[in-house]
């Protein structure tokens, strides 16, 4: 199936602000890009590099005065469902494969030290494997309240458990912190998620966090926001948490006038 996805950002700078944007698909993700554009003339003269996790980062130079950044892309996805394996066992750290050890340890917005009290008492005792992380994430998905003006960006997971409110990028967080300080490799991830095969909603299209866990093996999607499995997600970026995606890093002061995203099925003919 194909899903039409991009965004549109209105920005404002006093002076000459480097920045870094990721907002294009990662390509060793299970999509594939029929078509992309960008309407912008900074892009131009921008260029793009892979980072330490095989995201895909541009680098250009906002202009002094506001600047409208728009991407825009045709991407051809799988019609099923996110995948499941409810057997899928925990992975004794000894025996971890050397690429997930980071994805077991604190971050800037994971701080696992700081909660793995609280993880052991309200997780330790289940069984460990998928119904373990399925429980985190019913937990998170159940105890922490959605809202647009009830986050900030520096707020950590430690503050999200402490306030019970945020956004999907606090969600996802929450669920990573509790996942590594029980030892379960998790990353933070990002994309385009369309409405697809779900009743409708009135909310405003965003981009989507959600979560990785190692398991069994191999890494499989979580979702604590949603919590249930989503056809047509559009994976962005992987990192520790969110300063490894963000959307857009800006070496300087750059004010961000408004964003819009979208992320929509595109009917068969």
């Amino acid at each position: 199936m194909r899903v039409h996805v991009g965004c549109e950002f209105t920005q404002w700078a006093f002076a000459d602000v480097h920045a870094l944007v990721q907002v294009e698909p990662r390509p060793d993700a299970d999509v594939h890009t029929l078509s992309e554009s960008w309407d912008d003339q900074t892009v131009a003269l921008s260029s793009t590099y892979r980072d330490q996790f095989g995201n895909t980062v541009r680098r250009l130079t906002f202009p002094p005065g506001r600047s409208i950044m728009r991407y825009d892309a045709m991407i051809e996805v799988e019609r099923t469902p996110d995948p499941a394996a409810f057997d899928a066992a925990e992975v004794r750290p000894a025996d971890l494969p050397p690429e997930t050890l980071v994805f077991s340890l604190p971050s800037r917005f994971c701080p696992s030290d700081e909660l793995a009290n609280v993880a052991g008492n309200m997780f330790g005792a289940l069984p460990p494997g998928w119904s373990r992380v399925q429980a985190i994430c019913d937990w998170v998905h159940d105890n922490i309240q959605f809202g647009y003006s009830m986050t900030h960006s520096t707020k950590t997971a430690a503050d999200v458990f402490q306030s019970r409110q945020g956004v999907c990028r606090d969600f996802a967080h929450l669920a990573v912190t509790f996942c590594r300080a029980l030892n379960i490799p998790a990353r933070y991830v990002f994309g385009y998620l369309p409405d697809i095969d779900i009743l409708p909603t009135d909310a405003v299209m965003d981009f989507c966090a959600w979560i990785e866990v190692y398991l069994g093996g191999q890494w499989w999607t979580f979702d604590p926001r949603n919590n249930t499995p989503r056809v047509g997600r559009v994976l962005i970026g992987r990192g520790r948490d969110a300063l490894d995606v963000a959307m857009v890093t800006s070496f300087g002061a750059l004010q961000l006038e408004s964003m819009v995203v979208w992320a929509d099925e595109v009917p068969e003919v």
